[in-house]
């Protein structure tokens, strides 16, 4: 009974104490992919992501109702960094939906022409001052968003003297922005910071650059990616990891046994069974603690395909290697001969057929694609050939009548040999999270393999020059490359043994392994050369190839093969892809599956819609 009261009394005053309109809620779910292009569209960065911002506390005054319920003592603040775009994951601050709606492309806007200088009031006025200079028909938008803004917060005449003056001081910038150049001090002990400014960026705080490590385990996930709740940013530090060399002395109070532990070992080498209270636990701590690994394990499973296997257990190199170039963008240079890619051949690879299973498949395509194979046609209006042209001789004597000039155009039918002048290079992901399953028998890998084993069947049929190619790596001095078919080879069962003979491991560099692709296709004299592209995850590798660098050199590969006359087109099972891909390769320069099993089918079809 005194539960259920308590569970009573306590939604009666949260309910009561709401300063939101839950009913005019929008979501940055529902503008996700409209903010990203709005934010590219009014010259912001186009390498930084939007993702949802997470809640701080604010430490500002409340009202009293507020504080009795213990709500709205935290805030979702809209900032930007390097890498990303933080928005509130959702915004209903106001009665009105589309007041809401036009808060989040406010936000927008205004990080798209922050300065990144200056103090917190001047940044903001800035970059109020110049999206409205560049963009007047916002003024009007802006202004209803100042009113309504105003109108929830605190009257200064409410508050003591230095933090009424913090909140004028705010007011006026809102309001005219470029008339504040200083907020005014607090003076008093127990002062409380300004209540959040809804329409301004907050500064995100310094973060430490981070140390490098060595790779104690499967860094890259073995298990199937799933599509996040909420995609957010979490606030952290850098600390040492605790020493506790004696665990049986008590170095804490008891009634603390019942808390949360400060420290959580997250870098885990688990391949399964994460522990779901640590992300749960993780969504209610305002900052995270991020250590070194100090070499202890705390489970048992540990993966080791990180470490290279023995020479007489791993692939055969071939040659030492071939020196590769990688892209900077911080230093906004190409740095010659950064990465080394090795070309390597399966030991255990030996010639096979087509697997049963897939046969009915690849006779239904062999038949299809034998339509785009090379053949002899009817050319029309040719001046010879075997037979007349019956349109073109009905065309000419109306024009005769006509009294119109009958031009040189042919009358004669010919038959022409039409050539398919294209080239094709495969490039597949083989990094260690296609070691996912995607079903209770069938990995990322197994689906790999099985869609280049039909898409080689499906282009030997129409004749067309191909090739295969498998990628991974293990920092930048070891890009893997398995050349599993090259241009002038047959598709046969050699081919196939290889394709079977594929393993799952390491990382994705995909910079690398583009840029040979491309010098691959450079060399083919045709006039259509395609770069197909299968990957399952972003570029990512252990050493500083991760985040915004990885996407800057991988997009750094795909300008230069344009420029080089090849078509690069990725296709990937990221569900995330929506977030990175359009910087990369452009809007219509990849596909998501959202079903990794139907890519056997739908490679095919891709190849056939791009070529054709």
């Amino acid at each position: 009974m005194e539960e259920w009261v308590g569970g009573l009394w306590h939604r009666f005053m949260t309910n009561a104490a709401r300063r939101d309109y839950p009913e005019a809620v929008v979501h940055l779910a529902e503008i996700e992919k409209s903010a990203g292009i709005v934010f590219r569209a009014l010259g912001g960065d186009p390498g930084l992501r939007v993702t949802a911002a997470r809640e701080a506390a604010h430490g500002a005054r409340r009202s009293w109702l507020s504080s009795l319920a213990g709500s709205d003592d935290k805030a979702s603040h809209a900032a930007r960094d390097a890498e990303t775009l933080r928005l509130p994951p959702s915004i209903a601050c106001f009665p009105e939906h589309s007041l809401n709606r036009d808060l989040y492309f406010w936000l927008i806007a205004l990080a798209a022409h922050d300065p990144a200088a200056g103090t917190w009031i001047v940044r903001n006025q800035m970059a109020a001052q110049a999206t409205l200079e560049r963009y007047p028909g916002l003024l009007s938008r802006y202004r209803h968003l100042v009113t309504a803004t105003l109108a929830l917060r605190s009257a200064a005449e409410s508050l003591p003297a230095d933090e009424a003056a913090q909140e004028r001081a705010i007011r006026a910038a809102i309001e005219k922005p470029g008339s504040i150049s200083l907020l005014p001090p607090l003076t008093r002990a127990r002062a409380r910071p300004a209540q959040p400014v809804l329409l301004w960026l907050y500064p995100l705080p310094d973060s430490a650059p981070a140390q490098p490590r060595a790779a104690v385990g499967n860094h890259e996930s073995g298990q199937a990616k799933e599509q996040p709740v909420a995609k957010k940013r979490h606030a952290a530090r850098r600390e040492e990891m605790p020493e506790n060399k004696s665990p049986m002395l008590m170095l804490f109070r008891a009634e603390n046994l019942l808390s949360w532990a400060e420290f959580i070992k997250v870098n885990r080498a688990l391949d399964e069974d994460p522990n779901p209270d640590a992300g749960r636990a993780a969504e209610n701590i305002a900052e995270l603690a991020i250590a070194d690994d100090d070499g202890q394990r705390v489970a048992s499973k540990v993966r080791f395909d990180l470490d290279l296997p023995s020479a007489a257990e791993d692939d055969l190199p071939l040659g030492a290697g071939i020196p590769l170039p990688e892209w900077d963008y911080r230093r906004r240079q190409l740095k010659p001969d950064w990465c080394r890619l090795q070309l390597l051949e399966s030991r255990h690879a030996l010639p096979q057929p087509l697997p049963e299973r897939l046969r009915r498949a690849a006779r239904k395509l062999r038949s299809q694609f034998a339509a785009l194979a090379p053949a002899r046609r009817w050319a029309k209006a040719q001046p010879d050939g075997e037979e007349l042209d019956i349109d073109a001789c009905v065309r000419q004597r109306a024009d005769q009548l006509a009294g119109q000039p009958v031009g040189e155009a042919g009358i004669y039918l010919a038959q022409v040999q039409k050539e398919r002048d294209l080239a094709c290079l495969v490039l597949a992901d083989l990094s260690l999270s296609t070691d996912a399953h995607v079903s209770d028998t069938h990995r990322v890998i197994d689906v790999v393999k099985d869609s280049l084993l039909l898409f080689g069947e499906a282009l030997s049929a129409t004749g067309d020059r191909f090739a295969m190619v498998g990628f991974s790596s293990l920092k930048r001095n070891h890009v893997r490359a398995h050349e599993l078919k090259d241009f002038a080879a047959p598709f046969d069962a050699a081919v196939r043994g290889r394709i079977a003979a594929l393993r799952p491991g390491y990382y994705t560099r995909i910079g690398a392994a583009i840029r040979h692709a491309t010098k691959l296709l450079a060399e083919q004299p045709a006039a259509i050369r395609l770069l197909l592209i299968l990957s399952d995850g972003k570029p990512h590798d252990i050493d500083v190839y991760e985040g915004r660098y990885g996407i800057e050199d991988t997009r750094m590969s795909v300008i230069e093969a344009r420029r080089a006359g090849i078509r690069p087109f990725c296709v990937t099972i990221d569900r995330e892809g929506a977030d990175y891909l359009p910087h990369i390769f452009g809007p219509a320069g990849f596909t998501v599956l959202h079903r990794p099993e139907d890519l056997p089918q739908r490679l095919p079809s891709l190849y056939a819609q791009l070529t054709t």
